[in-house]
C-alpha cells in the first residue's frame, strides 16, 4: 500500500467524510479576494484569515518546508441535532457548536500526523487556524466544492462539514478538485435572515448573525430582532442547502436548545466550563449573556404576541432583565434595555423611565430613550405594541 492510500484509510477509519491532498502553493486568488472584500467593507469585524490574507493564503510563510496539504472533512450531522421551533425562554446554538465536534476531527488529524511522522516526514496540524484558508485548501484538494453561501459542501453531507489539514514535507501525489458546483440552486441566498449573502459566494460579514454572536461589543440595533433566539452561530443558509437536508431528517430533536434564564443566572466559571468549545472574545462569557438578553427579549415578545405566555410568566422574565438593566457593565444595560423595550407594555415603560433618570452613561441613556420612544409608537422593531404587564 502506498503512502497516500495508507493516509486515506486512516482518514476513513477515524470517521472523516472526505480526504484529499493538494500542493502547498499559495492561493493567490483567494488572498486577492479577501483583500478586496476587506477593502470594500465586507469583512465586518472579522479577524481570522481577514487579519492577514497573505499569510492565510500561503502556508509556506508559516511552514517554509511545506510541500503538501493533507485535507480532511468531518461530518457533524445528524449528531449536531435539531433545536426545534423557537420557544419562550430558550435560545438556539448552531449545530456545529452543540458539543465540541472538533474533538473527533482533531483525533483523526493526529493519527494522520502520526502516520507521516512514522515515515520520517515533518507534519503539523492546522485546524481552525488563521494561517490557512481551509476552505480553499479543501476545494483544491477535491474534498468539497465552494457553495454560494461561501460554505463548502460535499454531495453526501452538504455543508455540514468541519475542515482540518496536516501540513507536510512529504511530496505526496495530489488529488483533483470535484467536478461539480451548486448549479442553478440559490436556496441559501434568500434564506439568510439579514441578507448577508449579497451575491453568490459573497458574504457581507457586517450583516452575518453568526459573526456577530461571536464578536465583542454592542450588537447593532437593526440585527437584534433578526437574531431571534440565536445565542451562538446561525444555521439558516445551511438549513436551506438541498444536499444537506437529508442529514437534518435524522437529527435528534431538542439538541442545541438552551434555557436562557439558567444561562443568565450562571456565573462566569460555570459558563466557561459548559461552553469551553465556544469562541468568546477574551473568553468573556458576558458576550454570551448579551446574546441571551436579546434572545430572551425576542422570544418573550413573540410569545406574548401569540398569547402563549401568561402575564405572570412575562413579569418574571422582565424582572430578570431588570436585574441586568441595573448592572454595572454598560453592555448588559444596553441589551437589557432593548429586550425590555422589545417586550413592551406599561411595566417595561416604567422600568426604562426609572433607569433613564439614573443613567450616567450617554450611550446607554440614548439606547433607553430610543426604546421608550419605540414603546410609545408601538414600533419596536416593527412589532405590534406590547400588552400591559
Amino acid at each position: 500500500m502506498n503512502q497516500i492510500e495508507h493516509l486515506r484509510r486512516v482518514a476513513e477509519r477515524t470517521g472523516c467524510a472526505g480526504f484529499g491532498v493538494t500542493s502547498a502553493d499559495a492561493f493567490d486568488d483567494v488572498a486577492e479576494t479577501i483583500a478586496a472584500r476587506r477593502e470594500a467593507g465586507l469583512g465586518g469585524k472579522l479577524r481570522f484569515t481577514y487579519k492577514d490574507p497573505e499569510t492565510a493564503a500561503d502556508v509556506r510563510l508559516s511552514f517554509p518546508w511545506a510541500q503538501r496539504i493533507v485535507v480532511v472533512s468531518w461530518p457533524y450531522m445528524p449528531e449536531g441535532g435539531n433545536p426545534g421551533p423557537m420557544t419562550p425562554g430558550t435560545g438556539r446554538v448552531a449545530r456545529f457548536a452543540t458539543e465540541d465536534h472538533y474533538r473527533g476531527l482533531k483525533a483523526a488529524l493526529t493519527e494522520i500526523q502520526d502516520a507521516l511522522h512514522d515515515e520520517g516526514r515533518r507534519a503539523e496540524i492546522v485546524v481552525d487556524d488563521d494561517r490557512l484558508v481551509d476552505r480553499a485548501a479543501a476545494v483544491r484538494a477535491g474534498v468539497a466544492w465552494w457553495g454560494k453561501s461561501t460554505m463548502v459542501l460535499d454531495p453526501r453531507n452538504g455543508p455540514w462539514l468541519l475542515l482540518g489539514s496536516v501540513i507536510t514535507d512529504a511530496e505526496l501525489p495530489t488529488t483533483d478538485p470535484m467536478v461539480r458546483d451548486c448549479g442553478t440552486c440559490v436556496a441559501c441566498i434568500p434564506a439568510c435572515p439579514t441578507g448577508a449573502i449579497v451575491a453568490p459566494g459573497v458574504l457581507d460579514a457586517s450583516l452575518c448573525l453568526a459573526h456577530w454572536t461571536q464578536m465583542a461589543g454592542v450588537i447593532p440595533w437593526e440585527l437584534r430582532e433578526p437574531m431571534a433566539d440565536r445565542i451562538y452561530g446561525c444555521d439558516d443558509c445551511l438549513d436551506a442547502c438541498p444536499p444537506g437536508i437529508k442529514r437534518l431528517a435524522d437529527a435528534p430533536m431538542g439538541v442545541g436548545r438552551v434555557g436562557l434564564v439558567d444561562l443568565l443566572a450562571a456565573d462566569d466559571a460555570a459558563l466557561r466550563e459548559k461552553y469551553d468549545h465556544f469562541y468568546l472574545p477574551r473568553r468573556n462569557p458576558k458576550f454570551l449573556r448579551r446574546n441571551a438578553l436579546i434572545a430572551l427579549g425576542n422570544t418573550t415578545a413573540d410569545a406574548i404576541a401569540a398569547d402563549s405566555l401568561g402575564p405572570g410568566e412575562a413579569q418574571e422574565i422582565v424582572a430578570i432583565l431588570a436585574g441586568y438593566l441595573g448592572h454595572p457593565d454598560e453592555i448588559y444595560r444596553i441589551h437589557a434595555a432593548w429586550a425590555i423595550g422589545r417586550i413592551g407594555g406599561d411595566g417595561a415603560q416604567q422600568l426604562l423611565s426609572h433607569q433613564l433618570k439614573r443613567e450616567r452613561n450617554d450611550g446607554v441613556a440614548t439606547e433607553i430613550a430610543v426604546c421608550l420612544g419605540e414603546i410609545e409608537t408601538g414600533d419596536m422593531g416593527g412589532r405590534p405594541k406590547g400588552r400591559s404587564l
